[in-house]
């Protein structure tokens, strides 16, 4: 049986989280992916992850402008 490309995409970036030393800066590099892919829903979820789970770090930061960005419509 062969998994659909789609459900691949989804889970990849899970199992990559799952992996990492360092989640805060996986959670932004997938936030980052999702919204070079157009998938600016998802993206806006991973930066408010981000930014609840990490509130104090630097990735938090980063997405707390990107977030505001996005939000503003640029």
């Amino acid at each position: 049986m062969k998994i659909p490309h789609l459900m691949l995409c989804a889970l990849f970036p899970a199992l990559l989280l799952a992996c990492s030393g360092d989640r805060a800066q996986e959670l932004l590099d997938t936030a980052q992916l999702e919204e070079q892919q157009h998938n600016l829903p998802h993206a806006k979820q991973l930066y408010d992850e981000v930014i609840r789970l990490y509130p104090s770090s630097k990735q938090a930061e980063v997405a707390r402008a990107r977030l505001a960005q996005l939000n503003s419509g640029q």
